[in-house]
């Protein structure tokens, strides 16, 4: 084996409604990526647990986020779709990894703070190992690279910490028992068995900002519903939430550098692009000097033609819900057979009899 083979991983929680910052953040890059691609797509259901134990319906959550990919265009015959709790090998290797982390690390993650408020003491102790968990995801296929958003580029870089540490601290073992490539870590030779996860990140909008507050993240979690646009929406639903969206009284600008302090019509502008495949100088360029009275009507038509066929599609599939099951088990066993030939691998590697 001369360099590791190029595989894309990502994974969603099950946890509330998507909406459209999911869709144009993370699950649209999804369906380009396995264009050109070997991809593997998770519904991260043991992650989802971490802060909220218990929840109503997590079948019907991990049935929706399954059935939002295949909508989309992922096509899980040629990738694989499956949800994380199907495939243990993920909590086996999360452990291991637990004991390459080191405590410091995880005390910085800024996500765990933002979390766990101010009552630390009260928060999960899976809340804390998380980002342990999230590289076990990654690194149990020897993923090489990893789409994701600006709120995940920390976890990601502890990613290849651990992934750095467990191949300096078992090298020669590595070595020894025939696995893994010969890589520059800075200046200095490594001879690893797990790769240095690159972020994949990049479009128009990779920041969906909320409806009714510019600044702040279009969230799940926002007490309201006019905060975001769901992907079940229907066209009607799509509508209010638009002509309801903040706005300031001024016109748009020309380019992209007069939307500065202007939050919400920079979110709005962004969206835009993104559902268009445009920047946001070539949206301008087209509604530069009107109004919001004439730019919210063109915008609801874009994200109705969108979004609805994908908003369709999910409603069927999630109708047959035998279907969904299948299409989850079925990858389910695909990935497992992935993960447990790395963990054989690493149970050699540490010396765990077998």
């Amino acid at each position: 084996m001369n360099e590791f083979k190029p595989l894309v991983f990502s994974g969603v929680q099950p946890t509330g409604n998507l909406h459209l910052g999911n869709y144009l953040g993370a699950i649209r890059k999804f369906v380009a990526l396995q264009e050109n691609n070997d991809c593997i797509y998770c519904v991260v259901d043991l992650h989802s647990i971490t802060a909220q134990l218990v929840h109503e319906d997590l079948p019907g959550q991990i049935r929706s986020i399954a059935a939002a990919f295949i909508a989309s265009g992922i096509d899980p015959e040629k990738h694989i779709v499956f949800n994380q709790s199907a495939v243990p090998q993920h909590a086996e290797l999360a452990w291991i990894f637990n004991c390459v982390a080191r405590i410091g690390w995880m005390n910085r993650m800024t996500q765990f703070k933002d979390k766990a408020g101010k009552d630390r003491e009260n928060a999960s102790l899976g809340l804390l190992a998380y980002p342990s968990l999230m590289a076990a995801d990654i690194l149990v296929y020897r993923a090489t690279h990893v789409p994701v958003g600006d709120d995940q580029k920390q976890h990601l870089e502890l990613t290849r910490d651990v992934a750095q540490k467990f191949n300096i601290d078992f090298m020669e073992h590595i070595r020894a028992r025939g696995y893994g490539v010969d890589i520059l870590v800075g200046e200095e030779p490594i001879h690893a068995y797990f790769p240095p996860v690159e972020p994949l990140i990049g479009g128009p909008a990779p920041r969906v900002m909320s409806l009714r507050d510019g600044t702040k993240k279009m969230s799940k979690s926002d007490p309201s519903d006019l905060s975001r646009i769901n992907l079940m929406d229907d066209a009607d639903t799509i509508s209010k939430k638009i002509r309801k969206a903040k706005t300031d009284p001024d016109a748009l600008p020309s380019e992209a550098g007069g939307l500065a302090g202007r939050p919400e019509a920079e979110n709005l502008v962004g969206i835009y692009a993104a559902l268009s495949d445009k920047t946001k100088d070539e949206v301008l360029a087209e509604f530069g000097g009107q109004q919001f009275s004439v730019f919210k009507p063109a915008l609801v038509d874009l994200a109705v033609t969108v979004l609805s066929p994908i908003t369709g599609e999910m409603r069927r599939l999630m109708d047959d819900t035998a279907h969904i099951d299948a299409i989850l088990r079925r990858g389910g066993e695909r990935a497992r057979a992935r993960a447990e030939k790395t963990m054989r691998e690493v149970r050699e590697i540490i010396g765990f009899l077998q």
